[in-house]
C-alpha cells in the first residue's frame, strides 16, 4: 500500500506509530491527517492563496500539488485539477457517512488529505478538494 521511503515518517527503519505522529504534529493537523477530520469550509489559510509554488504534505514534506493546477471551485476548500505526480497520492474508496467518495491520501505517510470528485476543471475534470491543514505551501523562488 504505502511506500515508507520518506525520511520523516521512518524512525529506526520502521514507520512511525500513531503516538509518535500525535507528538510530532499540531493537534489540529493530527486530527486532519491521522484521524480523517475535515476543516470547516472557507476557513483554510490556503483557500485564497494565489502565490506560485508547491503544496507539500504537512507531516512528511511529500510534494502533492502545484499552484499551476489550483482553481477556485467555490467549495470552500483549496481545489486542484491534478496532483504534482501520479505517485504523490493514493486514491482509496471511502464509504463513510453513507456516501460513496474517493479519499485522497499522501502516498508517503498515508495522511488523509480529503477527497477527489469528477466535477473539476479541464483538462482532467478532477476536483481534488483538500484541507489547508494537510499541507504546507513552499513558495517558488
Amino acid at each position: 500500500m504505502f511506500t515508507f521511503t520518506c525520511r520523516k515518517i521512518v524512525k529506526d527503519g520502521l514507520p512511525r506509530s500513531e503516538k509518535e505522529w500525535e507528538k510530532l504534529l499540531k493537534p489540529e493537523v493530527y486530527q486532519i491527517l491521522r484521524e480523517k477530520h475535515i476543516e470547516s469550509p472557507f476557513t483554510g489559510k490556503f483557500l485564497y492563496n494565489k502565490e506560485k509554488g508547491v503544496y507539500v504534505c504537512a507531516s512528511c514534506d511529500n510534494p502533492l500539488f502545484s499552484s499551476d493546477t489550483k482553481f477556485d471551485s467555490g467549495s470552500g476548500w483549496p481545489s486542484f485539477w491534478d496532483v504534482i505526480s501520479k505517485d504523490s497520492v493514493e486514491l482509496e474508496p471511502d464509504y463513510s457517512f453513507g456516501m460513496k467518495r474517493v479519499e485522497v491520501v499522501c502516498s508517503c505517510c498515508g495522511g488523509h488529505l480529503d477527497h477527489v470528485f469528477d466535477d473539476g476543471s479541464p483538462p482532467t475534470g478532477k476536483h481534488f478538494c483538500i484541507n489547508s491543514l494537510s499541507f504546507i505551501f513552499k513558495e517558488k523562488k
